[in-house]
């Protein structure tokens, strides 16, 4: 498979080092600082990249008619505009706040629980945030950003 990367800090890194061991290519490296108008040559871009500049590559992807995984977290308030942009341009968008297997289980295992305790209308379910969690500095730049994962159980369960 032919990725882009899109973003070259310790994610891109180590999602080049770990596709190159299983016998996938890299088409494409886009950093901060590049200027790139269209992504050729390329079955799927995988965008850990700022918040300031997620949503810039993730329509550079879909312009591209480019699959796109996307794990940067802090561009949530233009979460719906993409979404509508993905489908203008029918093509696939992915996004997840943590791909971490644990993680992902722990948010299955949430929403579980939200549909059991849902069938007893005698109980209301309640998710205290530690402040620690609500911010986080994100090392690359060490700008305070809300945790979303902090956030991601309580949105949810309370979607249910």
């Amino acid at each position: 498979m032919k990725i882009a990367l899109l973003g070259y800090g310790k994610m891109g890194k180590e999602i080049e080092k770990i596709s190159l061991e299983r016998g996938h290519s890299i088409s494409k490296i886009i950093d901060k600082e590049d200027l790139v108008d269209k992504l050729t040559n390329t079955d799927v871009a995988i965008n850990f990249s700022t918040p300031d500049s997620a949503i810039k590559n993730i329509k550079l992807s879909l312009d591209s008619s480019v699959p796109i995984v996307s794990g940067t977290t802090g561009w949530l308030k233009n979460y719906n505009e993409i979404v509508k942009y993905s489908k203008k341009t029918n093509t696939s968008f992915m996004y997840s706040s943590n791909f971490s297997l644990g993680v992902n289980l722990f948010f299955e295992l949430n929403k579980k629980l939200a549909t059991l305790v849902g069938n007893y209308k005698d109980y209301n379910i309640n998710i205290n945030i530690i402040p620690v969690n609500e911010i986080f500095l994100n090392l690359s730049n060490k700008t305070p950003i809300p945790n979303p994962i902090s956030r991601t159980p309580d949105n949810k369960i309370s979607s249910i």
